[in-house]
């Protein structure tokens, strides 16, 4: 199976991250690396491995990234996996991957995440199981607020084995990553109906539910706690996002109170 899967990561000013990336992939045949300009050693890194083919396009949203990629970078590609370039295959996924015959119902697998702070995996995490394994002819992605989701034709199949999601940037580029995210999440949580939205997303447009409820959960429901600082850490970071993203959320009630009176 692993002769058939081509990994495609997506990149964008990765370098503190990619050679761990790329190391772990050293078993395919071809990994596409699709950049939207990056600035920093992203590119150098990448030329030092022989199976990475290098493309750039202007980013506008991930769902859309990750759709050319599909469409112009791997259409004749059987399987493919899809990667943040902070995602790292470990070898139990690797041989995994390598006993997989999936018959022709089988249209992708999800694969479970392992969370790292600063190298540290921690025993728990927020961050959901995602379809990254795939039949590129059966799949499509869909921008939601911050996310993007595949959508795909056919049975889903569920690994045993975890990836590591596993960034080292600085914590002021988190910061900023946030911001953006936050925005976006806001706009989407404000337009949709309360019906729609599962419990996660209910639970942000509350506003000041999220921002305490989810590190609480991380802690305590997750165990993360028992991680010392690295999962205190953890914590903290989610403690942030949400709190930017009920922030976000209240400039658009805000805005949508005051352009109602005017």
């Amino acid at each position: 199976m692993l002769a058939e899967i081509t990994p495609v990561v997506i990149t964008y000013n990765e370098a503190p991250n990619l050679q761990r990336t790329l190391q772990a992939l050293k078993w395919a045949r071809r990994v596409v690396i699709l950049d939207s300009g990056s600035t920093d050693e992203s590119k150098a890194i990448a030329s030092g491995f022989a199976n990475v083919d290098w493309f750039e396009r202007p980013f506008d949203d991930h769902a859309r990234q990750c759709n050319f990629a599909l469409d112009s970078l791997v259409p004749s590609a059987s399987w493919v996996l899809f990667m943040d370039a902070d995602y790292v295959v470990t070898d139990a996924l690797r041989e995994q991957l390598a006993t997989l015959r999936p018959g022709p119902e089988t249209a992708g697998y999800s694969i479970p995440f392992r969370y790292c702070i600063d190298g540290h995996p921690l025993r728990g995490t927020l961050y959901p199981p995602r379809v990254c394994l795939f039949r590129p002819t059966f799949g499509r992605y869909r921008q939601y607020g911050h996310m993007h989701w595949l959508e795909l034709a056919g049975d889903t199949l569920h690994l045993q084995h975890v990836m590591l999601h596993d960034d080292r940037k600085s914590s002021e580029n988190f910061m900023r990553r946030q911001r953006r995210y936050a925005d976006l999440e806001a706009r989407y949580l404000w337009s949709q109906r309360w019906v729609t939205l599962n419990w996660r997303k209910r639970l942000r447009r509350l506003l000041f539910i999220a921002p305490w409820a989810a590190p609480a959960f991380a802690l305590f429901g997750k165990g993360v706690v028992l991680d010392g600082l690295p999962g205190i850490k953890y914590a903290w970071e989610r403690a942030q996002a949400e709190s930017l993203i009920a922030l976000a959320l209240l400039r658009q009630m805000l805005n949508f109170n005051k352009q109602s009176t005017e």
